[in-house]
């Protein structure tokens, strides 16, 4: 049976640790994506967490129900963190990417963090608001719902993947980050055109390109295809 979760306002009566830090959800996510920063997922537990926060380790189940739920709220502030400060201008294109770059950017400047909560549904308020946002943007600019949800599928789905995918490669060891950027400059480009023409021909554009990130041109590429199903606005309407 789950742990049940102090109400907020049972939590801030609580007294301050030993070396006076009043405990908050927030302060407890700040500090797991520290930890998993600087150790990893596997540096992240209970124990190493109240340690880090001068608290018994039982204290964090008033906040969460167990490290799964911590998870969670972790996957939310990220998403809350992309969208801190973002205004929707009205023009739907440039609405989506800029989300889309943000929410791209917050998790893989926690790269830890994503590898362990982009697979996940958080349902929690940030992630509700995101989605709220992507969809408004969709049906404001007239899109007809079945394509709102097709297109806020992809668009979320693609994401997340993009960022899990930049994550992961981020979070190698830098010998194997170097070793695999260096792959496309030690082999791709000296494959004879006799037996590999196409990669051949690409050898310089590959080299150039494949050690960044194609998230921002993936994006674009959906969003070219999105703008071929928006009614014109004659015919637009609630559907």
């Amino acid at each position: 049976m789950p742990k049940q979760v102090v109400p907020e306002e049972k939590r801030r009566r609580r007294r301050p640790t030993k070396s006076g830090t009043v405990l908050s959800e927030q302060l407890i996510v700040e500090t797991a994506l520290r930890m998993l920063r600087e150790h990893g997922s596997a540096g992240l537990t209970a124990r190493r967490l109240g340690l880090a926060l001068d608290a018994d380790p039982s204290t964090l189940y008033r906040y969460f129900r167990g490290m799964d739920d911590l998870t969670l709220a972790i996957g939310d502030a990220l998403i809350g963190q992309a969208l801190e400060g973002w205004r929707p201008t009205g023009e739907w294109r440039p609405d989506l990417r800029a989300v889309g770059l943000r929410i791209h950017g917050a998790y893989v400047a926690h790269t830890q963090a994503a590898l362990l909560t982009t697979s996940r549904v958080t349902g929690r308020a940030n992630e509700l608001a995101a989605d709220e946002a992507v969809l408004d943007v969709l049906r404001t600019a007239g899109f007809p719902l079945p394509d709102t949800v097709r297109i806020y599928h992809a668009f979320i789905d693609q994401t997340l993947a993009f960022a899990a995918l930049d994550a992961a490669s981020l979070a190698l060891p830098s010998a194997s980050q170097h070793a695999d950027e260096d792959m496309w400059r030690s082999t791709y480009a000296r494959l004879p055109r006799e037996t590999h023409p196409r990669i051949a021909e690409a050898a310089p554009l590959l080299a150039t390109r494949m050690v960044t990130s194609a998230y921002p041109t993936a994006l674009d590429m959906l969003l070219d295809s999105a703008e071929t199903r928006l009614p014109p606005p004659e015919v637009q309407g609630v559907s």
